[in-house]
Protein backbone atom coordinates (compact mmCIF):
# COMPACT_ATOMS: atom_id res chain seq x y z
CA UNK A 1 0.00 0.00 0.00
CA UNK A 2 1.42 3.43 -0.97
CA UNK A 3 2.03 6.06 1.72
CA UNK A 4 -0.74 8.28 0.37
CA UNK A 5 -3.36 5.50 0.34
CA UNK A 6 -5.86 5.21 3.17
CA UNK A 7 -5.82 2.06 5.26
CA UNK A 8 -9.00 0.22 4.13
CA UNK A 9 -9.51 -1.34 7.57
CA UNK A 10 -9.28 2.08 9.24
CA UNK A 11 -11.69 3.57 6.70
CA UNK A 12 -14.14 0.73 7.32
CA UNK A 13 -13.86 1.24 11.08
CA UNK A 14 -14.48 5.00 10.76
CA UNK A 15 -17.47 4.48 8.46
CA UNK A 16 -18.97 2.01 10.90
CA UNK A 17 -18.40 4.39 13.85
CA UNK A 18 -20.03 7.30 11.99
CA UNK A 19 -22.99 5.18 10.89
CA UNK A 20 -22.20 5.61 7.20
CA UNK A 21 -22.46 1.94 6.28
CA UNK A 22 -25.76 0.24 5.64
CA UNK A 23 -26.60 -2.15 8.47
CA UNK A 24 -26.03 -5.83 7.90
CA UNK A 25 -29.08 -7.81 6.85
CA UNK A 26 -28.48 -10.01 9.88
CA UNK A 27 -28.28 -7.07 12.31
CA UNK A 28 -31.20 -6.62 14.72
CA UNK A 29 -33.73 -3.98 13.70
CA UNK A 30 -33.29 -0.58 15.30
CA UNK A 31 -35.75 2.33 15.23
CA UNK A 32 -33.07 4.96 15.83
CA UNK A 33 -35.29 6.74 18.37
CA UNK A 34 -32.97 6.34 21.35
CA UNK A 35 -29.95 7.50 19.39
CA UNK A 36 -31.97 10.49 18.18
CA UNK A 37 -32.96 11.34 21.75
CA UNK A 38 -29.36 11.19 22.97
CA UNK A 39 -28.30 13.47 20.13
CA UNK A 40 -31.02 15.99 21.02
CA UNK A 41 -30.01 15.86 24.70
CA UNK A 42 -26.32 16.37 23.90
CA UNK A 43 -27.18 19.47 21.85
CA UNK A 44 -29.95 20.86 24.02
CA UNK A 45 -29.65 24.40 25.40
CA UNK A 46 -33.20 25.05 26.68
CA UNK A 47 -33.95 21.74 28.41
CA UNK A 48 -31.60 20.09 30.89
CA UNK A 49 -31.64 16.79 32.79
CA UNK A 50 -30.85 16.91 36.50
CA UNK A 51 -28.86 13.76 37.25
CA UNK A 52 -29.50 13.82 41.00
CA UNK A 53 -33.19 14.37 40.38
CA UNK A 54 -33.20 11.49 37.91
CA UNK A 55 -31.61 9.11 40.43
CA UNK A 56 -34.12 10.12 43.12
CA UNK A 57 -37.00 9.75 40.68
CA UNK A 58 -35.81 6.26 39.70
CA UNK A 59 -36.02 5.10 43.31
CA UNK A 60 -39.45 6.69 43.81
CA UNK A 61 -40.86 5.32 40.55
CA UNK A 62 -39.64 1.79 41.23
CA UNK A 63 -41.05 1.74 44.77
CA UNK A 64 -44.45 3.03 43.67
CA UNK A 65 -44.63 0.64 40.73
CA UNK A 66 -43.89 -2.22 43.10
CA UNK A 67 -46.55 -1.06 45.55
CA UNK A 68 -49.14 -0.90 42.77
CA UNK A 69 -48.02 -4.18 41.16
CA UNK A 70 -47.67 -2.28 37.90
CA UNK A 71 -47.39 -4.59 34.87
CA UNK A 72 -48.81 -5.21 31.40
CA UNK A 73 -52.05 -6.42 33.00
CA UNK A 74 -52.66 -2.87 34.28
CA UNK A 75 -53.48 -1.84 30.71
CA UNK A 76 -56.44 -4.20 30.45
CA UNK A 77 -57.84 -3.24 33.84
CA UNK A 78 -59.36 -0.02 32.52
CA UNK A 79 -63.03 -0.44 31.69
CA UNK A 80 -62.74 1.23 28.26
CA UNK A 81 -59.82 -0.78 26.92
CA UNK A 82 -60.84 -3.85 24.89
CA UNK A 83 -60.70 -7.14 26.78
CA UNK A 84 -60.85 -9.69 23.95
CA UNK A 85 -57.59 -11.38 22.92
CA UNK A 86 -58.35 -11.56 19.22
CA UNK A 87 -58.14 -9.73 15.90
CA UNK A 88 -60.84 -7.25 16.90
CA UNK A 89 -58.55 -5.90 19.62
CA UNK A 90 -55.65 -5.58 17.16
CA UNK A 91 -57.91 -3.49 14.90
CA UNK A 92 -59.16 -1.43 17.84
CA UNK A 93 -55.63 -0.64 19.04
CA UNK A 94 -54.44 0.30 15.55
CA UNK A 95 -57.39 2.68 15.12
CA UNK A 96 -56.88 4.10 18.59
CA UNK A 97 -53.18 4.84 18.04
CA UNK A 98 -53.79 6.07 14.50
CA UNK A 99 -55.91 8.84 16.07
CA UNK A 100 -54.15 9.18 19.43
CA UNK A 101 -53.06 12.82 19.25
CA UNK A 102 -53.83 16.35 20.41
CA UNK A 103 -56.68 16.46 22.93
CA UNK A 104 -55.74 19.63 24.82
CA UNK A 105 -58.11 22.55 24.80
CA UNK A 106 -57.89 26.27 25.50
CA UNK A 107 -61.37 26.12 27.01
CA UNK A 108 -62.26 25.41 30.61
CA UNK A 109 -63.07 21.91 31.93
CA UNK A 110 -66.82 22.35 31.41
CA UNK A 111 -66.45 23.53 27.79
CA UNK A 112 -63.66 21.38 26.36
CA UNK A 113 -64.25 18.44 24.03
CA UNK A 114 -65.71 15.58 26.07
CA UNK A 115 -67.61 12.37 25.45
CA UNK A 116 -70.47 11.09 27.57
CA UNK A 117 -70.43 7.29 27.50
CA UNK A 118 -71.54 4.58 29.92
CA UNK A 119 -72.83 7.22 32.30
CA UNK A 120 -69.49 9.03 32.59
CA UNK A 121 -67.75 12.01 31.02
CA UNK A 122 -64.44 11.27 29.31
CA UNK A 123 -61.77 13.76 28.22
CA UNK A 124 -58.28 13.57 26.72
CA UNK A 125 -57.06 10.18 25.54
CA UNK A 126 -60.01 8.44 27.18
CA UNK A 127 -62.45 10.49 25.11
CA UNK A 128 -60.99 8.83 21.98
CA UNK A 129 -61.31 5.33 23.45
CA UNK A 130 -64.90 6.15 24.43
CA UNK A 131 -65.61 7.44 20.91
CA UNK A 132 -64.46 4.17 19.36
CA UNK A 133 -66.37 1.98 21.83
CA UNK A 134 -69.52 4.07 21.35
CA UNK A 135 -69.30 3.81 17.56
CA UNK A 136 -68.93 0.00 17.75
CA UNK A 137 -71.95 -0.11 20.08
CA UNK A 138 -73.85 1.77 17.37
CA UNK A 139 -72.69 -0.81 14.80
CA UNK A 140 -70.50 1.68 12.95
CA UNK A 141 -67.40 -0.29 11.79
CA UNK A 142 -64.99 2.46 12.86
CA UNK A 143 -62.08 0.03 13.36
CA UNK A 144 -62.31 -1.42 9.84
CA UNK A 145 -59.78 -0.28 7.19
CA UNK A 146 -62.29 -1.13 4.44
CA UNK A 147 -64.73 1.32 6.04
CA UNK A 148 -62.18 4.15 6.25
CA UNK A 149 -61.51 4.23 2.53
CA UNK A 150 -65.17 3.79 1.53
CA UNK A 151 -66.15 7.43 1.19
CA UNK A 152 -69.74 6.53 0.31
CA UNK A 153 -70.23 4.80 3.67
CA UNK A 154 -67.60 6.56 5.75
CA UNK A 155 -68.66 10.11 4.96
CA UNK A 156 -67.55 13.21 6.82
CA UNK A 157 -71.08 13.43 8.22
CA UNK A 158 -70.81 9.90 9.65
CA UNK A 159 -67.39 10.69 11.12
CA UNK A 160 -68.69 13.89 12.70
CA UNK A 161 -71.36 11.73 14.33
CA UNK A 162 -68.72 9.25 15.51
CA UNK A 163 -66.60 12.03 17.05
CA UNK A 164 -69.52 14.04 18.41
CA UNK A 165 -68.93 15.89 21.64
CA UNK A 166 -71.07 16.32 24.74
CA UNK A 167 -69.95 19.97 24.72
CA UNK A 168 -69.88 22.72 22.10
CA UNK A 169 -66.22 22.06 21.24
CA UNK A 170 -65.54 19.45 18.58
CA UNK A 171 -62.57 17.12 18.77
CA UNK A 172 -59.34 19.01 17.97
CA UNK A 173 -57.84 18.48 14.49
CA UNK A 174 -60.93 16.71 13.19
CA UNK A 175 -59.92 17.05 9.53
CA UNK A 176 -56.45 15.69 10.28
CA UNK A 177 -57.99 12.63 11.93
CA UNK A 178 -60.17 12.04 8.88
CA UNK A 179 -57.06 12.30 6.67
CA UNK A 180 -55.22 9.75 8.86
CA UNK A 181 -58.10 7.29 8.54
CA UNK A 182 -58.27 7.70 4.76
CA UNK A 183 -54.51 7.32 4.34
CA UNK A 184 -54.26 4.27 6.61
CA UNK A 185 -57.21 2.60 4.88
CA UNK A 186 -55.61 3.11 1.48
CA UNK A 187 -52.16 1.85 2.55
CA UNK A 188 -53.53 -1.18 4.38
CA UNK A 189 -55.76 -2.17 1.47
CA UNK A 190 -53.05 -1.61 -1.16
CA UNK A 191 -50.09 -3.15 0.66
CA UNK A 192 -51.37 -5.44 3.43
CA UNK A 193 -54.61 -6.96 2.11
CA UNK A 194 -56.69 -4.56 4.19
CA UNK A 195 -55.58 -6.36 7.36
CA UNK A 196 -53.84 -4.92 10.42
CA UNK A 197 -53.06 -8.49 11.50
CA UNK A 198 -51.24 -9.08 8.20
CA UNK A 199 -49.27 -5.89 8.81
CA UNK A 200 -48.24 -7.13 12.26
CA UNK A 201 -47.38 -10.58 10.89
CA UNK A 202 -44.90 -9.07 8.40
CA UNK A 203 -42.27 -8.40 11.07
CA UNK A 204 -41.72 -11.83 12.67
CA UNK A 205 -42.36 -10.60 16.22
CA UNK A 206 -39.89 -7.71 16.04
CA UNK A 207 -41.10 -4.55 17.80
CA UNK A 208 -38.47 -2.37 16.12
CA UNK A 209 -39.30 -3.77 12.68
CA UNK A 210 -42.99 -3.02 13.18
CA UNK A 211 -42.22 0.57 14.18
CA UNK A 212 -40.01 0.96 11.10
CA UNK A 213 -42.63 -0.63 8.86
CA UNK A 214 -45.26 1.85 10.04
CA UNK A 215 -42.92 4.79 9.50
CA UNK A 216 -41.98 3.53 6.04
CA UNK A 217 -45.47 2.90 4.68
CA UNK A 218 -47.65 5.41 6.55
CA UNK A 219 -46.69 9.10 6.36
CA UNK A 220 -49.04 9.80 9.27
CA UNK A 221 -46.84 7.61 11.51
CA UNK A 222 -43.57 9.17 10.26
CA UNK A 223 -42.87 11.32 13.30
CA UNK A 224 -39.48 12.80 12.37
CA UNK A 225 -37.82 16.23 12.37
CA UNK A 226 -34.55 17.64 11.07
CA UNK A 227 -32.11 18.97 13.69
CA UNK A 228 -28.88 20.55 12.46
CA UNK A 229 -29.26 18.66 9.16
CA UNK A 230 -29.68 15.38 11.02
CA UNK A 231 -32.87 13.35 10.85
CA UNK A 232 -34.28 12.88 14.35
CA UNK A 233 -36.93 10.21 14.94
CA UNK A 234 -39.49 10.22 17.75
CA UNK A 235 -42.12 7.88 16.21
CA UNK A 236 -44.45 8.28 19.20
CA UNK A 237 -47.64 6.76 17.78
CA UNK A 238 -45.83 3.97 15.91
CA UNK A 239 -44.08 2.98 19.12
CA UNK A 240 -47.20 3.20 21.27
CA UNK A 241 -49.06 0.93 18.84
CA UNK A 242 -46.45 -1.76 19.50
CA UNK A 243 -46.53 -1.08 23.24
CA UNK A 244 -50.33 -1.25 23.41
CA UNK A 245 -50.33 -4.55 21.52
CA UNK A 246 -47.71 -5.91 23.92
CA UNK A 247 -49.69 -4.78 26.97
CA UNK A 248 -53.14 -5.80 25.69
CA UNK A 249 -51.99 -9.32 24.84
CA UNK A 250 -49.67 -9.56 27.86
CA UNK A 251 -46.67 -10.23 25.63
CA UNK A 252 -48.30 -13.17 23.88
CA UNK A 253 -50.05 -13.86 20.56
CA UNK A 254 -50.26 -10.59 18.56
CA UNK A 255 -48.37 -8.88 21.38
CA UNK A 256 -45.33 -11.15 21.34
CA UNK A 257 -42.14 -9.24 20.50
CA UNK A 258 -38.65 -10.61 21.10
CA UNK A 259 -37.15 -7.09 21.17
CA UNK A 260 -39.83 -5.17 23.06
CA UNK A 261 -37.18 -3.45 25.18
CA UNK A 262 -36.09 -1.49 22.10
CA UNK A 263 -39.20 0.67 22.46
CA UNK A 264 -38.55 3.97 24.24
CA UNK A 265 -40.97 6.20 26.13
CA UNK A 266 -43.53 8.00 23.99
CA UNK A 267 -42.60 11.63 23.43
CA UNK A 268 -45.75 13.61 24.17
CA UNK A 269 -46.64 16.56 26.42
CA UNK A 270 -47.56 14.74 29.65
CA UNK A 271 -44.24 12.96 30.33
CA UNK A 272 -42.16 16.17 30.10
CA UNK A 273 -44.63 17.69 32.56
CA UNK A 274 -44.28 14.89 35.15
CA UNK A 275 -40.49 14.73 34.67
CA UNK A 276 -40.29 18.43 35.54
CA UNK A 277 -42.54 17.84 38.56
CA UNK A 278 -40.19 15.06 39.73
CA UNK A 279 -37.17 17.35 39.45
CA UNK A 280 -35.69 15.54 36.46
CA UNK A 281 -36.09 18.22 33.78
CA UNK A 282 -35.50 21.96 33.92
CA UNK A 283 -36.22 24.64 31.32
CA UNK A 284 -34.51 27.85 30.25
CA UNK A 285 -36.36 31.02 31.39
CA UNK A 286 -37.81 31.79 27.91
CA UNK A 287 -39.15 28.25 27.50
CA UNK A 288 -40.39 28.09 31.10
CA UNK A 289 -42.26 31.35 30.57
CA UNK A 290 -43.87 30.10 27.36
CA UNK A 291 -45.05 26.92 29.10
CA UNK A 292 -46.29 28.77 32.20
CA UNK A 293 -48.29 31.24 30.07
CA UNK A 294 -49.72 28.28 28.12
CA UNK A 295 -48.67 29.82 24.83
CA UNK A 296 -48.47 27.51 21.85
CA UNK A 297 -45.11 26.13 20.67
CA UNK A 298 -45.09 25.22 17.00
CA UNK A 299 -44.58 21.61 16.01
CA UNK A 300 -40.95 21.09 15.05
CA UNK A 301 -39.72 24.17 16.96
CA UNK A 302 -36.38 23.71 18.69
CA UNK A 303 -38.06 24.00 22.12
CA UNK A 304 -40.52 21.25 21.33
CA UNK A 305 -37.81 19.01 19.89
CA UNK A 306 -35.70 19.47 23.02
CA UNK A 307 -38.65 18.72 25.33
CA UNK A 308 -39.41 15.50 23.48
CA UNK A 309 -35.83 14.30 22.95
CA UNK A 310 -34.67 15.05 26.50
CA UNK A 311 -37.76 13.31 27.93
CA UNK A 312 -36.96 10.12 26.02
CA UNK A 313 -33.34 10.22 27.17
CA UNK A 314 -34.35 11.04 30.76
CA UNK A 315 -36.66 8.02 30.97
CA UNK A 316 -33.85 5.88 29.55
CA UNK A 317 -31.56 7.13 32.34
CA UNK A 318 -34.27 6.37 34.90
CA UNK A 319 -34.63 2.86 33.46
CA UNK A 320 -30.87 2.27 33.63
CA UNK A 321 -30.69 3.54 37.20
CA UNK A 322 -33.52 1.25 38.31
CA UNK A 323 -31.81 -1.74 36.72
CA UNK A 324 -28.49 -0.74 38.28
CA UNK A 325 -30.07 -0.64 41.73
CA UNK A 326 -32.43 -3.57 41.17
CA UNK A 327 -30.95 -5.95 38.56
CA UNK A 328 -33.81 -8.39 39.10
CA UNK A 329 -36.43 -5.85 37.99
CA UNK A 330 -38.45 -6.77 34.90
CA UNK A 331 -38.91 -3.24 33.69
CA UNK A 332 -38.71 -1.35 30.41
CA UNK A 333 -39.38 2.18 29.17
CA UNK A 334 -42.94 1.26 28.19
CA UNK A 335 -44.03 0.44 31.72
CA UNK A 336 -42.24 3.49 33.11
CA UNK A 337 -44.04 5.67 30.55
CA UNK A 338 -47.44 4.15 31.32
CA UNK A 339 -46.86 4.69 35.04
CA UNK A 340 -45.68 8.30 34.62
CA UNK A 341 -48.62 9.15 32.35
CA UNK A 342 -51.16 7.69 34.78
CA UNK A 343 -49.50 9.51 37.68
CA UNK A 344 -49.61 12.85 35.86
CA UNK A 345 -53.29 12.38 35.03
CA UNK A 346 -53.99 11.64 38.71
CA UNK A 347 -52.21 14.86 39.72
CA UNK A 348 -54.20 16.78 37.12
CA UNK A 349 -57.49 15.35 38.38
CA UNK A 350 -56.54 16.27 41.96
CA UNK A 351 -55.63 19.82 40.90
CA UNK A 352 -51.98 19.32 41.87
CA UNK A 353 -50.22 20.21 38.62
CA UNK A 354 -47.07 22.21 39.40
CA UNK A 355 -46.76 23.50 35.84
CA UNK A 356 -48.98 23.23 32.74
CA UNK A 357 -47.96 20.92 29.93
CA UNK A 358 -46.52 22.56 26.83
CA UNK A 359 -49.03 23.34 24.08
CA UNK A 360 -48.35 22.05 20.55
CA UNK A 361 -50.98 21.32 17.90
CA UNK A 362 -49.71 18.23 16.14
CA UNK A 363 -50.79 14.86 14.78
CA UNK A 364 -47.65 13.33 16.30
CA UNK A 365 -48.90 13.28 19.90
Amino acid sequence: MADDEADPELVALLRQHLGLDAPSKDAPADTGVLQSAEYVYNNSIDVAIDMRGTKAAAELIYRQMQQRSYSTSTWSEHELHPQAKDESTVNFIFTMDLLNFCFWSEKGPAERFAVKYRGQWWTGYWSLVAVLQRALDEEIPITSPDFWQNEDACTEEVLRHVFRSATAEEIPLFQERVACLREAGRVLCESFGGSVVDLVSEVNSSAASLVNLLAEHFPCFRDEVEVERRNVRFLKRAQIFVADLWAAFDGESYGSFHDIDQITMFADYRIPQILHTLGCLSHSPPLAGRIQRQEEIQSGHSWETQLRGCSIWCVELIRREILRQYPQAHLNAILIDFFLYDTMKELEKAGKEQIPHHRTRSIWY
